[in-house]
């Protein structure tokens, strides 16, 4: 392990692929993003290996070669863990661990293992155990490897598949349990809910590590964790915030990522009630971020998932203090100008065009822009508050002072 800051950090390795649906810049842009939620899980990336092939090798996830490179290099340098950016199936992860002879793990369960660590209050850990369980289940026959020695004989044929048996039967009755579990839960927090009164909802809605825990701070004043890792919130937190004289309850909720475990979106689909049933969704956007179009794209997909793609909703691009275009030497006649070369300013007459209107561009590190953001989050709670309840229009002025 390597030793940084007073922080110990297990040596791992980054195995991806090259496909026809995954280019070499696709490829280069997840394996980036597997390296922070290494970072984020306590891990050092020593080197990264991607093979260009047509589809995953089913029994290995990369070719032979490419393996007996990779185990190479695991053994001359130490390396702990190797972590695939696809989900490994069981036999895959078993026949790899058997080559590599090194704890084997894939996005999907770095992920899991980040949600556990980040997991503080109750209900935050059930949905991950919950998730961790269903993940677990079909890896249990994989993971009796001390009964490879077993070949059969006298004696030699029950015990280890009535172990395995019982064990599935233990995992499959408390996957049951936590979802009761849950269930009690989600309907002791919907009384909550509705416990709130008449207030207009508003709920920050985003990739993972976009700001939105930042400018949750920012507006309401309050300490909420917010941390340059991913998933540094899993608990969605509500506060009531005053604008002018205008009251609103904002929740902050988990930050999306592409490729979301299933089990984790099916998990957590319950603590996005709040997005659900929320009356304004500030789409938050690192637009320092090269591919943050897709990052809103596939924030998109899974409030359409929710059925909340239709909600009013404000587009808050952040860390404008971070942005820097792409630039063209004059000189440069071969070069076409792309969206990486926008400036700011014409990223946001495109996205005022886009959101009619609809969309801010702020640093809520920083601090800029934040009473241009202030006076729109103020007008449009206003108007849901207004259209709710006419009788109140002159308590509140169409502009804040």
């Amino acid at each position: 392990m390597l030793e940084k800051e007073d922080i110990l950090y297990e040596r791992t390795i980054l195995v991806g692929l090259i496909t026809k649906q995954q280019d070499e810049d696709k490829a280069t842009e997840y394996l980036d993003e597997l390296e922070f939620l290494a970072y984020t899980a306590g891990g050092e990336v020593i080197k990264r290996f991607v093979q260009k092939m047509e589809m995953p090798n089913p029994k290995t996830f990369i070719g032979s070669g490419k393996m007996e490179e990779v185990r190479a290099f695991v053994d001359e340098h130490d390396i702990g863990t190797a972590i695939f950016d696809d989900e490994l199936s069981p036999a895959q992860q078993k026949n790899i661990e058997r080559i590599l002879k090194c704890k084997i793990i894939d996005r999907t369960n770095l992920i899991l293992d980040i949600f556990a660590q980040r997991a503080k209050t109750s209900y935050a850990r059930t949905q991950v155990e919950l998730a961790q369980y269903e993940y677990l289940l079909p890896r249990l026959a994989g993971m009796w490897t001390h009964l490879e020695r077993q070949r059969g004989g006298i004696g030699m044929r029950g015990p280890g598949e009535t172990e395995i048996e019982t064990d599935r039967r233990i995992v499959r009755d408390r996957i049951a349990l936590l979802k009761k579990k849950l269930e009690k839960i989600d309907r002791q927090m919907e009384v909550q809910r509705g416990n709130r009164g008449s207030l207009v909802r508003v709920a920050l809605v985003g990739y993972t590590n976009v700001g939105k825990s930042t400018l949750m701070n920012v507006i309401s004043k309050s300490d909420v964790f917010a941390e340059n890792k991913l998933f540094a919130t899993l608990d969605t937190t509500v506060r009531k915030v005053v604008i002018g004289n205008l009251p609103f309850l904002l929740s902050d909720t988990v930050g999306f990522i592409r490729k979301l475990p299933t089990q984790l979106v099916e998990s957590f689909k319950s603590t996005l009630d709040e997005v659900r049933e929320a009356d304004l969704l500030l789409h938050v956007v690192d637009i320092s971020h090269p591919s943050f179009e897709d990052h809103i794209a596939s924030v998109n997909k899974i409030l359409d998932e929710i059925d909340t793609a239709d909600k009013p909703t404000l587009m808050v691009f952040n860390k404008i203090d971070a942005y820097v275009p792409e630039t063209i030497d004059k000189d440069d006649l071969v070069t076409e100008k792309t969206e990486a070369h926008f400036s700011l300013a014409e990223w946001r007459r495109t996205w005022m065009s886009r959101m009619d209107g609809d969309a801010i561009f702020i640093s809520a590190l920083n601090k800029e822009n934040m009473e241009e953001f202030r006076q729109l989050v103020y007008q449009k709670v206003r108007d849901i508050h207004v259209t709710r309840f006419p009788y109140n229009n002159f308590l509140y002025p169409e502009v804040i002072e």
